[in-house]
């Protein structure tokens, strides 16, 4: 009698055992609600390929791979010696300019004096003809030296003109070269992750050759494949999740930010639902930037999980697609 009691608590302690276990892990298991489906995909981050604009030798590369960069961080630089060179001269032109400026504006001023003083000759010379007391000659002769020195300040304005010009020209000339030297460092143009170096310090590089490829941190998604039941529920911008591999006490939020307009997988007859029903379609689920910025370490491009779409939109989330963001 005391063996069954014994054997009859052990199986209801079991019984209790099995119970509890099951009504804690109900929301943990593979089973979800009606309304909230999944699949399984990889992270994917935008990749931004870092190229030269102008041809030349990569006299340094200092990123590695794997570096986290912030935007503007220096990342690489190509041989500017040739470059350099042709600042000098546009800076050399640019000083010559300056002093044909000066002395083409000196020379205006003078000019304009002499013109001055021309004309109060004139008027001098004609007064004194009105009293006839200098010849017709006398007169024609101060007209014609006024006439000359006004001649000779448009002259002098135009030389000045002409120096002004080219001292913008050599200002032109410097301000492009200055941003082809500054083209000549190569700058994080974001925040993110350097993915591969694609050459080595030393390479000589055509125009637009690629240095290294980055992967921008802030930019994360994950693309499932739906079917056209759940793909055609959707809404761009609704609430998504996304649980990677090896985290599952992680959920990240997400948001839906795009659904094809075409299946990717067609089956060769669609004229009934449940062919229909096989359709499926390209979904993309992107994690929010301020979140992906500050879990970047953890959230590698590549790396294998699950999106889940909720598409009843006034259904609740389970339990275990609660957001939960990893510890800081």
């Amino acid at each position: 009698m005391k063996k069954s009691l014994v054997g009859g608590g052990a199986v209801i302690l079991v019984a209790a055992a099995v119970a509890l276990a099951f009504w804690v892990n109900r929301d943990r298991g593979d089973d979800l609600p009606s309304w909230i489906a999944g699949a399984n995909g990889r992270l994917e981050a935008t990749r931004i390929d870092i190229a030269t604009k102008y041809a030349g030798r990569l006299e340094a590369l200092d990123a590695r791979e794997g570096d986290v960069v912030a935007a503007g961080d220096v990342i690489g630089r190509m041989d500017s010696t040739e470059v350099r060179t042709q600042l000098a001269a546009a800076q050399a032109a640019r000083a010559r300019a300056e002093s044909a400026v000066a002395r083409a504006a000196a020379e205006t001023e003078a000019r304009g004096v002499r013109a001055s003083l021309a004309q109060i000759e004139l008027k001098h010379t004609q007064g004194l003809r009105g009293d006839d007391l200098v010849s017709p000659v006398e007169l024609s002769r101060r007209r014609l030296q006024a006439q000359g020195e006004a001649a000779a300040v448009s002259a002098a304005e135009a030389a000045t003109g002409e120096a002004r010009a080219a001292q913008a020209e050599a200002q032109a000339q410097i301000a492009r070269v200055e941003s082809v030297l500054a083209d000549m460092t190569l700058r994080a143009p974001v925040a993110g992750r350097v993915e591969y170096r694609i050459v080595e310090t030393g390479a000589v590089l055509p125009a637009g050759g690629r240095v290294l490829t980055l992967l921008d941190t802030s930019d994360v998604s994950m693309t499932v494949f739906l079917p056209s039941r759940v793909s055609g529920r959707l809404k761009l911008g609704q609430e998504a999740r996304i649980v990677m591999d090896g985290m599952d006490d992680v959920v990240f939020p997400a948001t839906v930010t795009f659904v094809a307009g075409e299946a990717q997988f067609t089956p060769k007859y669609v004229e009934t639902r449940s062919e229909r029903d096989k359709l499926m379609y390209r979904v993309k689920l992107r994690i929010p930037e301020d979140v992906a910025r500050r879990h970047a370490p953890l959230l590698k491009a590549g790396m294998t999980g699950n999106g889940y779409v909720n598409v009843d939109h006034e259904g609740d989330w389970p339990r275990r697609l609660e957001a939960r963001l990893p510890r800081e």
